[in-house]
């Protein structure tokens, strides 16, 4: 049964692998290093969570054959990003840019967690500020007639 589940494992972890096709590969080490590199940071727009390098779709392929013509070219790394973004837009980037228009983004996280851990610790201490009330005098009466 260990055996059967490590396989299972051992498949579906070597999948993204499979995602860059041997025909797509550079001749140029370097080169394919550098596209590999590029392409980790670049977002299947069909997949939407995952680089293109993972991707099987067909635009992920697209877009990484099209990284790959590019360095051949002899574009640098930056000018290979900045021709996607201005093509495809800032979403194809897997980690948003820190700019004055995706400022919210980037604060909107840290803040909810903020809010979230306020209204738990004021709703606690509501709580505990609750079951500490005094008893009225009937209540302490009752109260003592009960353990009686």
């Amino acid at each position: 049964m260990r055996a059967l589940l490590a396989l299972v494992m051992l498949v579906l972890l070597s999948v993204p692998a499979l995602a860059v096709r041997p025909d797509e590969m550079l001749a140029d080490p370097v080169l394919e290093t550098r596209a590999r590199a590029i392409s980790e940071g670049l977002r299947c727009l069909v997949c939407q969570n995952q680089s293109i390098d993972d991707s099987d779709a067909d635009l992920a392929h697209d877009l990484r054959v099209l990284v790959r013509e590019r360095l051949t070219a002899g574009d640098s790394d930056q000018q290979v990003r900045d021709y996607l973004v201005a093509r495809y837009g800032e979403y194809v980037l897997l980690n948003p840019v820190m700019a004055p228009h995706t400022l919210l983004l980037w604060i909107a996280a840290p803040a909810v967690l903020l809010i979230g851990g306020i209204v738990v610790f004021a709703g606690a201490r509501r709580k505990r500020a609750a079951g500490q009330t005094a008893l009225t005098e009937d209540e302490v009466r009752a109260l003592e007639e009960l353990e009686r």
